[in-house]
């Protein structure tokens, strides 16, 4: 059986309406506990100011993710704006159904985590119990220290501080 092949690939502006297509699978599979309803034209509301700092601001991107060349899904990834957080952001990570449960999820979250010397904040809505299930696996098992933090901002989010610090 051949090996599956996984890509991260930071997208530039010209990806902006696939990551905006993707987006919506991810807003539709969020809107429960989000609270969020269509628009008149039966899509999700995107930010679009917010979406195009993924290509001007230098500590954003917008990821796609490939299986054998396949679009599999995305990852986006933000510098915090949070008073006294110094670190990059994994703001959303969305995987296609067709591809979940296969560990690519976990794959690419732990490396992303590991990379470098970046501190990284991770946040997710309580209510979202398979992000809860997925980060309690990917973060049980990541080589680095990881610290529940409380955030005054949304307090409907869970809130992790991964540091640099290897765990030894």
């Amino acid at each position: 059986m051949p090996e599956t092949t996984v890509e991260l690939i930071q997208t530039g502006p010209e990806a902006a309406e696939l990551i905006r297509n993707l987006y919506q699978y991810y807003a539709y599979e969020s809107s429960d506990w989000e609270q969020e309803d269509v628009e008149a034209d039966g899509r999700f509301y995107i930010h679009d100011e917010h979406l195009d700092r993924y290509w001007q601001d230098p500590q954003w991107s917008a990821n796609l993710l490939l299986v054998d060349g396949c679009i599999a899904g995305f990852l986006l990834i933000e510098g915090s704006e949070l008073p006294g957080i110094h670190a990059l952001e994994l703001a959303d990570l969305f995987i296609l159904k067709r591809y979940r449960r296969k560990g690519i999820g976990r794959a690419i979250a732990t490396q992303v985590l590991c990379s470098g010397d970046t501190q990284w904040l991770l946040r997710f809505y309580d209510q979202d119990e398979v992000a809860q299930a997925f980060w309690r696996t990917v973060l049980d098992n990541l080589p680095r220290l990881v610290q529940t933090i409380e955030l005054d901002d949304e307090p409907q989010l869970v809130n992790y501080l991964i540091t640099r610090a290897a765990l030894h």
